[in-house]
């Protein structure tokens, strides 16, 4: 897991190697082990790195093979290889390290642009073809690792975050205003290839693009999940015992590639807690797990302990807790937005950065339970879409999901941003894709391919590797995904005879290794109420953010619709029970964090 950053220059002009000089600060925190650089002629490469594979320097980068004419700078971990590694070896190819890293440098040589569908992991990956003078960039299938970058004329940059990318300099800063109608509809996803800045984009996920120095460019799209019953069908029991034996081997996977002890996040949920299970079932011992909590409020308990305390005890894991006062909380919001390459409305965010924090200072790799709500529906606005048959697939998506309505986005902000409802154009586009059976299937694959992939996806990493910390999701490897979209959505949704609700497949998994009272509670979220409730400090916060000068000056925000929120912040949520001033005050800290001191130097 690293920091990765690059210049192409298109108009014939030499690299300048002082952009990558200045992206790579920015990328210092995902790789505190190791820095370092290489350019000749139109290219520029920059890497950090956090040493989890082959620890040696043989592995550091950019990984450069002279021999093969390749230069490669990767951040990620792929899980299949030593397999890889060792039939290359039988080709005849050589290696000087023993890591993952120097295996992707095979793969592009044997299978050019088609090597991303041989690797099995998590990856963003740049490689310098010196034969034919290209650029390959590639993202893996689930997006689980990010890839920005900014195209003009004369050149192309890319980084992991795009603070990098901005550092570079020249970068269009102007809003996005597409970017912006998605930002406020999906609460804060903006899906690939946008970005909310119009200069930045990111690489779709399970996509490549190729980039030659005259300018010319070409994408490919090398995965594509269908969500179609399967020729033989199964049983309930089979599915239960297919997805257990998947579950398995992801966890496994994820536990075996690493030459660092690898940890839980454990929230108390089921997820988490069946993550330790299965590791336990892999016969780990002395397994290190983490739980963090906040203090009451009286509508809201601050901590899951309660949960977590049971699968400690079961398991007998080295587990430790902990516990933030509130007072801490909005102090530290600030240091999560400075790690956000883009706004994120989840307020959980600070959570994950405080956990990662302290979790950080213990291992350097854990495995976390992100994704399970989405592949396997556990999530309550599901049922409600899929009992509600009124309308096209849209319309009853957007009744249970959209932030808020077309008309009020034109409500809330100024001229310059009203038009065309883009985001439902843009879901519908999503929602009619080939290869999906039922309207559920439809569903979810967005969420688990699109959505995900910018909210708690992307939170885990920025806030993990904001103190090099390595965050593993076994619930998003590519074949249990592919597997779990075959499923029926009833054993999904479990809203059928005998049914356990949602997740109900996982539920089944799950008796007999997670204590009942886990299995059986009521669905949880990271709780956070000190930024949940919109009153006191933190109110002001907000208030003060909206009404700033520079919130005025940037002239996104129409001022009465401000106005209207204030007089009464707490009746104003979304669908989802998000708070809508907390949105806007959000974006705007963002933009005061990351955008304005570029205008002021």
């Amino acid at each position: 897991m690293c920091g990765i950053c690059g210049e192409l220059r298109l108009d014939g002009k030499q690299a300048e190697r002082d952009s990558v000089k200045r992206m790579l600060p920015a990328l210092a925190r995902r790789g505190p082990d190791f820095e370092d650089s290489w350019s000749k002629d139109q290219i520029a490469l920059g890497h950090r790195r956090l040493a989890i594979i082959d620890l040696s320097e043989r592995a550091n980068q950019p990984l450069v093979d002279r021999e093969l004419g390749l230069v490669l700078v990767f951040n990620g971990a792929i899980y299949n290889y030593r397999e890889l590694r060792a039939d290359f070896i039988k080709q005849g190819y050589s290696f000087v390290s023993e890591g993952d890293s120097e295996v992707i440098l095979k793969a592009y040589h044997k299978w050019g642009e088609r090597c991303p569908e041989y690797l099995h992991g998590m990856f963003a990956f740049a490689i310098w073809d010196m034969n034919n003078q290209s650029l390959f960039l590639a993202r893996d299938r689930m997006g689980i690792k990010p890839l920005y970058y900014s195209l003009d004329n004369n050149r192309l940059l890319f980084a992991s975050n795009l603070q990098a990318v901005l550092a570079a300099g020249g970068v269009d800063t102007d809003v996005d205003p597409v970017a912006l109608h998605h930002q406020f509809t999906l609460h804060g996803v903006v899906p690939a290839p946008h970005t909310i800045l119009k200069g930045v984009r990111k690489l779709v996920p399970g996509t490549s693009l190729t980039f030659t120095v005259d300018g010319q460019c070409r994408e490919r799209r090398y995965w594509h999940l269908k969500a179609q019953r399967p020729a033989q069908p199964k049983s309930e029991a089979e599915w239960t015992e297919a997805i257990h034996d998947a579950l398995r081997d992801a966890v496994r996977k994820r536990l075996d590639v690493a030459d660092v002890p690898v940890g839980v996040l454990l929230s108390g949920g089921l997820d988490s807690s069946l993550l330790v299970a299965l590791l336990d079932e892999a016969g780990v011992r002395d397994l290190r797990t983490f739980s963090i909590g906040f203090e009451d409020q009286p509508e809201e308990k601050g901590s899951e302990f309660e949960y977590s305390d049971q699968v400690v005890e079961r398991y007998r894991t080295r587990h430790q807790k902990y516990h933030i006062p509130n007072e801490e909380v909005l102090p530290r919001l600030p240091e999560a937005v400075a790690q956000m390459a883009e706004p994120m409305f989840g307020q959980d965010a600070v959570a994950f950065y405080l956990l990662g924090e302290r979790v950080s200072q213990e291992v350097k790799v854990v495995q976390s339970g992100q994704g399970a709500d989405e592949v396997f529906a556990g999530y309550f606005w599901f049922s409600q879409m899929q009992q509600d048959t009124e309308g096209t697939d849209v319309e009853r998506f957007a009744r249970y999901y959209f932030d808020r309505p077309h008309s009020e986005f034109n409500e809330m902000v100024t001229a310059p941003y009203r038009g065309e409802d883009v985001t439902r154009e843009a879901i519908a586009g999503l929602l009619g894709e080939p290869d999906a059976d039922e309207f559920i299937d439809r569903v979810l694959r967005m969420d688990v391919t699109t959505l995900i992939v910018d909210d708690p996806v992307k939170r885990v990493d920025n806030m993990t590797m904001a103190w090099g910390l390595e965050a593993r999701v076994p619930f998003l490897d590519h074949q249990l995904v592919e597997l779990a979209a075959q499923m029926p959505p009833e054993l999904k949704l479990g809203n059928g005879s005998g049914g356990e609700g949602p997740k109900h497949i996982l539920k089944r998994v799950a008796r007999g290794l997670v204590p009942d009272a886990v299995i059986d509670r009521p669905k949880g979220y990271f709780p956070m109420p000190a930024l949940k409730y919109v009153r006191g400090e933190f109110l002001d916060f907000m208030r003060d953010l909206v009404n700033s000068d520079a919130c005025r000056q940037r002239g996104i925000y129409d001022r009465n619709y401000v106005d209207k929120l204030l007089a009464a912040p707490d009746q104003y949520f979304t669908a989802l029970q998000g708070s809508k001033l907390w949105h806007m005050a959000l974006l705007e800290l963002w933009f005061q964090t990351h955008v304005d001191p570029l205008k002021s130097t």
